[in-house]
Parts: structure tokens; sequence; C-alpha cells
């Protein structure tokens, strides 16, 4: 079992028990994220793709891959990133800060959307483009440099299992304002089985607009389409809470972040104006049946 530390909320001051995640290396044993002892936490205002990474070598086969930063939401409704501490790298000791390390590491994948060339801390040879596709690194998967698809379980098979039940028909929630998309999805969330479905009230940093110990789930009320960044950060909070990640959008999705669902197994649903969500992609389908 993982030992627990006590981390305070840089916000409310509240004091958290928190113990920290584990990921499977490739070798088939559990990486255990090391906290720093001492480390202050921090307040996530806003989210990138290629900062929400830590490298953190396996015990076992020493391995160095990267994993997501270890985070918590407060019932404050704060976001907060837990300090790692240093791990060797290739090319020597490298302290973690802001997910990047000092030392040599494995390849990151990157938001070029959000961090553009330059960035302090980058330099040209070792930074990468998210890859697409089959080619290159696929986050999550603990095999930084072999080119295999994502290790993200299908939400099916993310879902505890539970004996079938006859479902009454949804009963939806009509869409006039946005407060009313995040309604009429938690409705739909509950509908579907998971239970104590909590709405955020004002806009979280995280992007997670609906909360169980289950599922996360964000909800685009926008007349735009919902874009890749809002689909990777979604899935990050899933990865972290070890829950079903789930979007909801009334504008339904760009081309990249509706194939970036499709890759990362994430369902995705389109709200129409009277409250009834619609499958679009097949994860969104699978937890439909999964849940029946």
């Amino acid at each position: 079992m993982a030992e627990s530390v006590s981390v305070r909320c840089p916000t409310c001051r509240r004091e958290h028990t928190y113990a920290p995640p584990s990921y499977p290396c490739a070798c088939g044993v559990a990486v255990r994220l090391p906290l720093l002892r001492g480390g202050v936490p921090t307040r996530i205002e806003r989210r990138t793709w290629a900062g929400s990474w830590v490298s953190v070598r396996c015990t076992s086969c020493g391995t160095l891959d990267e994993w997501p930063q270890p985070e918590f939401g407060c019932v404050c409704g704060t976001m907060v990133r837990v300090p790692v501490a240093s791990q060797p790298s290739d090319g020597g000791v490298g302290a973690v800060s802001g997910g990047r390390s000092t030392g040599r590491s494995a390849p990151r994948p990157s938001d070029t959307a959000s961090e553009p060339p330059g960035t302090p801390g980058e330099s040209g040879p070792e930074r990468t483009v998210r890859p697409t596709g089959s080619a290159g690194e696929q986050p999550g998967s603990g095999r930084a440099t072999t080119g295999e698809q994502p290790a993200a379980r299908p939400a099916a098979e993310r879902r505890p299992s539970r004996a079938p039940t006859r479902r009454p028909a949804f009963d939806p929630v009509t869409i006039r304002t946005a407060q009313d998309a995040k309604t009429a999805a938690a409705q739909y969330l509950r509908w579907l089985g998971f239970a104590e479905v909590r709405i955020a009230g004002n806009r979280p940093a995280s992007g997670v607009d609906l909360r169980s110990p289950e599922v996360v789930a964000h909800v685009d009320p926008t007349t735009s389409p919902t874009t890749l960044r809002d689909i990777e950060t979604l899935w990050l909070n899933g990865l972290n809470e070890s829950a079903t990640a789930v979007c909801f959008s009334l504008a339904g999705y760009s081309r990249d972040a509706r194939q970036r669902a499709d890759e990362l197994a994430l369902a995705l649903f389109v709200l129409d104006l009277t409250g009834t969500p619609q499958p679009v992609n097949d994860p969104a389908e699978e937890l439909i049946r999964a849940t029946a």
C-alpha cells in the first residue's frame, strides 16, 4: 500500500491525506510516484499538455518513463498539484519541477498549440510533437519510444461489473442556460448508473464540470466545437483519478478532438436543446452498453 502524506490546499488551507497513484510499467511492476517530502503543493491555474507529465524511473527495471503529475481536487474546488521527488536521469540527477526534468529524460508529448517554440527549459532536439495515429509516443503508455498505441483502456473495461437491470426511459432537462447543460449531463450520467454525481458551481480550473467516485465529465455549452485541448485535459483528469472520462458538447467536436478521443477511448456525447445526449463515437456506445 502506498505511503500517504499530508497535503495542505494552498487556497482554503485544508489538510488532506494523499496517497500517490501507481501506474503499470512495461516490465509488469507498478510504478509508484515518489512524492517530495516537505514539498509545497501548488494550485493549477492553467493546465498544459506537456506540463502535466513527470519523469519517474521504475525501481525494478530502471526504465525512465513519463507519467501524469499527481493531482487532486480539494472540496473548495481547487485543483492541487503535488510535487514529485527528483529522479536520476540518463545524464545524472535532474530536479522535477512543473512537469519537466532538468536532466535528460525520455521525450514527452508536447502541446504545440499551448506552448510555442522557445519555451524556457526546452531545446530544439529534445522537443517532440504530440503523436497521432499509430506512430510515435502515446501518453500514459509507459513506453516512451516504442511507437505503441495508447494504454488507455476502453471505458467499458474501467467500469465496475454490475448485474444487468432494466433501465427506465431517460427524462431529459430542457437546455436554456449553461447550467442547464450541466444539469442535463449530470442527470444522464446518473441514469447510466453513476452515483453521487456532483456539479461544479463555477468553472473549475481543471475543466471537470461533473464528478463522482467513478466518473469525471466536461460539459461544453459554447457555440464552438469542443477542442483537442479540452479532450486531452479531460483524459488526464480521468487517468489521475482512475475514473471514466466523458465529454458532453452542444456544438460538437473539432476533427482533431474527435480523432484524439477515439485514440484515447474517451466517450463523446452531443447534447441537443431538449437535453438528450446522443453518442457520437464507439467508446460512448460501449459506455451505454456497459451500464445497461
